[in-house]
């Protein structure tokens, strides 16, 4: 049976499959990156991404491996897959491998080949917005599942994999609301794999932490006044001095990054995304008043190393003081720093977690090699699980690969997608086999 879908894929694909590398690759493989460009070519882009296709094809994919299936719906035309093959001691805290469906949106007219095309070039790259981003991820999951199956594998932990709605808009409505549900609490969770980023050199990246965001919104109140006049603390006046100061510590942070004396997601980021003053008019703003109320906005991503407490005294006393007319409002958008326990919301990367020594040795064993474990300056849904105090590291196998996520021309080479279906066999079977009593 297997025999002949593979027979069918190589088939029904070799029409779109000129990459010069092909004559290497194997009627397997071929087979497998098929997989991958169908459902690449499912637009789950926002603001209306097709879930329902996207479900209905994994879950064919699942069925023939097969894995046991379940579709939930935590907020209505937002499903979330999951899928799991149970553990021959299911008393044991079991593997989960994430992977979110989403993607962001893109401008076709910027792209050198159609976005959802997935139109695999001479050089083996597929262009295809999720080629990296990360719908890689779950074909790659399912292809390693097959291939245990197939080898005749039996896991001693439950494996599941969840395939996620709405990771690019927050995640509150997929893996934020499935880890609080009674079927998350089911699966024993006692390790987590998300989402990583590509690597440039011939080491893979894996992250331990995520900057989190916040949002920072600073109002400014003022009397109105004749727009020839020079008045001492108008409501735009102190709003400018706020954005200059805060332009300043920017600049102080992006310097630490230019000099190499930290990493880019071990500083605050904060970056103005909005500013809203001004009395309009017909034409566009009254030029003759000025206005007596202004507000800017910021998308701030603070590492779990970071006191929020420090960064609230800071807009207290420098960037946002009451005595110049200034107000604010700093929330989280998720979990805050610290897990349900108060420890920061980070993976241990030592002898302290013997998943992280299980995890590093399956990636010696594939042959490739890990490079310093990082904060992601970015955000996952990792973040919603590392606050039930559970391991979680962000990984895709992705080395000698430029990083492309959320940018035009996204693609991912056949031989790198190919190369990341093995890892992912080294790295489940190990996982799922160890012993040790970790929880």
């Amino acid at each position: 049976m297997l025999s002949l879908l593979l027979f069918f894929f190589f088939f029904s694909s070799s029409s779109s499959s000129s990459s010069s590398s092909s004559a290497a690759i194997t009627d397997l493989e071929q087979a497998q990156l098929h997989l991958f460009q169908q459902y690449l070519r499912i637009n789950t882009s926002h603001p209306s991404p097709d879930y329902t296709s996207a479900v209905s094809f994994l879950s064919a994919q699942a069925l023939s491996i097969p894995l046991i299936s379940q579709t939930l719906f935590f907020s209505p035309s937002k499903p979330l897959l999951l899928l799991s093959w149970p553990g021959s001691d299911p008393s044991l805290p079991s593997i989960l491998l994430n992977s979110h469906i989403d993607s962001v949106p893109v401008e076709p007219s910027k792209w050198s080949h159609p976005p959802y095309a997935a139109h695999r070039d001479s050089h083996g790259r597929i262009f295809a917005r999720g080629s990296q981003d990360d719908k890689c991820l779950a074909i790659q999951y399912l292809e390693a599942l097959r291939a245990l199956k197939a080898s005749g594998f039996s896991p001693l932990r439950s494996i599941h994999v969840s395939l996620v709605p709405d990771e690019e808009i927050g995640g509150a409505d997929g893996l934020a609301k499935f880890v609080e549900s009674d079927e998350f609490k089911k699966l024993n969770v006692g390790f987590f794999l998300d989402e990583g980023q590509a690597s440039p050199t011939d080491e893979f990246r894996v992250f331990y932490a995520d900057r989190l965001p916040w949002s920072l919104f600073v109002k400014a109140v003022g009397s109105p006044g004749h727009g020839s006049r020079m008045y001492d603390g108008a409501a735009l006046e102190n709003l400018m001095e706020c954005v200059e100061t805060i332009a300043r510590f920017r600049d102080n942070q992006f310097d630490l990054v230019k000099a190499r004396l930290l990493a880019a997601s071990e500083v605050i980021s904060i970056n103005p995304v909005f500013m809203k003053a001004g009395i309009p008019s017909p034409t566009g703003f009254v030029m003759n008043v000025q206005p007596s109320e202004g507000e800017v906005g910021y998308d701030v991503r603070v590492p779990p190393t970071v006191s929020i407490e420090a960064l609230r005294k800071r807009l207290d006393e420098e960037w946002a003081p009451v005595t110049r007319n200034l107000t604010y409002e700093l929330f989280p958008r998720g979990p805050k720093l610290r897990d349900n326990g108060g420890c920061p919301l980070s993976t241990a990367t030592d002898e302290s977690n013997p998943w992280w020594s299980v995890f590093e040795k399956a990636i010696i064993a594939s042959g490739r090699k890990l490079s310093k474990p990082e904060i992601l300056a970015s955000t996952t849904d990792a973040r919603f699980i590392r606050q039930f105090g559970i391991p979680a590291l962000g990984f895709s196998p992705m080395a000698n690969t430029p990083i492309l996520l959320h940018e035009h021309n996204e693609h991912l080479k056949d031989t790198v997608f190919l190369r990341g279906i093995k890892v992912y066999e080294h790295v489940i079977t190990a996982l799922s086999s160890f012993p040790g009593n970790s929880s």
